[in-house]
């Protein structure tokens, strides 16, 4: 009797343990649509570097920002985006304008 509690409690506790990891593994749908509904990035370069993207840095480390889609020529320069962000969202509409105007 007392193999089958232990058995019994074993069985619970394993059942749990899935169950919580299931819902981790769920998707947050608020988080997707903030994703979802990002402005694009407008430049063709890296908004902290000013490298262009493509070259030897490869492809851009992508990522959202207040619901704007930022991209920099590699995930070093998110350290120095990350220090100031405004700075770097200020200049990347300053650029989008005169990119506009040519």
């Amino acid at each position: 009797m007392k193999k089958f509690i232990r058995l019994a409690i074993a069985v619970v506790l394993v059942a749990g343990a899935v169950s919580v990891q299931a819902e981790d593994k769920k998707a947050d749908p608020k988080k997707d649509a903030k994703e979802a509904k990002a402005k694009p990035y407008p430049l063709k370069n890296c908004v902290v570097s000013d490298e262009a993207f493509g070259g030897d840095m490869g492809e851009p480390f992508v990522f959202t920002y207040k619901g704007q889609e930022m991209k920099l020529c590699c995930k070093n320069c998110k350290k120095d985006f990350d220090k100031d962000p405004e700075k770097f969202i200020k200049k990347m509409k300053v650029e989008e304008k005169k990119a506009a105007k040519k």
